[in-house]
This record gives structure tokens, sequence and C-alpha cells, in this order.
């Protein structure tokens, strides 16, 4: 059930059997969620983590205004709240971009694994830095790189979490967000990423299908990026 979450942990280092049993077990029960229908509520006190099984997902925050700022996307296999274990209090929304299917671990079940299974919980803290790694580089582009070059690192980005867990094919994956959606997580009108979009096709960057994104040329498309997968924390070693 939570094999993508188990095969995203083994990316970082080697998880034992009793490990995998560990989080196979903390899932204490499964849910569907529509798409656009929040999991957790800015102000909310979960009592619970998710898990997103199947399915995208975001952050987000709204301002008074009404537009939203959607910050990081989340995948099958991710933790989409795990630091509310810690924080207790949420400060922003987390909403279902397609239907998904979540596991929710209680908060003391986590407590327990922490407590128990110390090279676990190592790896729960590196999920929850890397979500801080992947704020610092949305950051950098929203602020510093022109609006191809942003849309180019976070299709790069989006592509290896993707392959990490199995749900690209060759050099392909399914990116289910409207040109609306995109521009609420790159700060872009959708008139700017419509653009964009044509740009990548017209420069045989990617091709781009419905949802469905190929990358054309991997090497120019990271280049344009000038994107460096360190904040991804890809290579396996002992943690």
């Amino acid at each position: 059930m939570i094999s993508r979450l188990i095969r995203r942990l083994e990316r970082y280092d080697v998880l034992s059997d009793e490990e995998k049993q560990v989080l196979t077990g903390a899932v204490a029960r499964v849910k569907e969620v529509a798409a656009d229908e929040d999991m957790v509520r800015e102000g909310d006190r979960p009592t619970e983590s998710i898990v997103l099984l199947d399915g995208f997902a975001a952050r987000y925050k709204l301002l008074r205004n009404g537009k939203r700022q959607i910050t990081p996307l989340h995948m099958s296999g991710d933790f989409v709240d795990l630091h509310s274990y810690i924080q207790k209090k949420m400060d922003h929304g987390v909403m279902a971009i397609t239907p998904c299917r979540i596991g929710l671990v209680p908060h003391a079940t986590l407590r327990k694994i922490t407590d128990q299974h110390l090279h676990l919980g190592r790896l729960l803290w590196l999920h929850t830095l890397i979500d801080a790694a992947t704020h610092r580089e949305w950051l950098v582009a929203m602020g510093r790189r022109p609006a191809f070059n942003q849309i180019a690192h976070l299709l790069c980005e989006l592509f290896l979490r993707l392959q990490t867990v199995g749900l690209t094919q060759e050099m392909s994956f399914e990116l289910p967000l409207t040109q609306a959606e995109l521009g609420d997580v790159l700060g872009l009108s959708t008139v700017h990423v419509n653009r964009i979009i044509q740009q990548l096709r017209a420069e045989e960057l990617v091709a781009w299908r419905g949802a469905t994104v190929t990358i054309e040329d991997w090497p120019r498309l990271q280049e344009v990026a000038e994107f460096d997968p360190t904040f991804l924390n890809l290579e396996r070693e002992p943690r």
C-alpha cells in the first residue's frame, strides 16, 4: 500500500525488512479525496499525517484577495504534512489536485517510530529536509530565474521525483495540472504559462500533449534550467 514511500526512502539509504514492515503497519486507515478537496486546512491541528498513495496534491496559501500560491507539489510516495507531527498547528492548507488516495498515520505512531526505530526516524527527518530544500529552489526560481528557465527547472525536478517512485515511462510523465494551476505554482499568469509552454515546444525541449510531458532533450533542458539535483538527495548513502 505504501510501496512508493518505501521506494522513495530506499533511494536515500537501505531499509531493513523490519523497517519496511513498520512503515507498512503505520497506516491506520485509507481515504479517498476528491480533486480540489482539502486534505488539511490552514489552522487545523492534525493528529495524523498523510501519505499520498495515489494522485497529485499541493500545499498552498490563500491571500485576502483570493489569489492562491501553490508551494510544493506532492505525488504518490510523499508525506504531505509530516511536519504537522512537530509543528502542531498548520500555517497552510493541503489540497488534492487530482482525485487522491491517502494513508493516515497517527502522530502517536510517528512518535513510536522516532523513539524506537532511530534510523527510520532519521530518514523521515530527511524527508522534511528535502521538502525545505525544494522550497529554497522554488524561491530562487521565482525570485531570480526568467519564467522560461523557471518552468524548465520545475520539469526537471518533477521528472526526477516521479522517476524515483516509478511513475515515469522512459522520458515521459503525467502532469495533470491545468495551466491556471501551473500559474499558481509559478506565480505567473495563465497567458504567460501558455506562451512558455509553446516556447518549450518550439525549441524542441519537451513535447506537451494534454497531461503527458515528454522530455525531448534532457541535457539541454537541464542546462536551460541550471538544474542541480543535489537538493533532492538522490544518492544512497548511510544516514
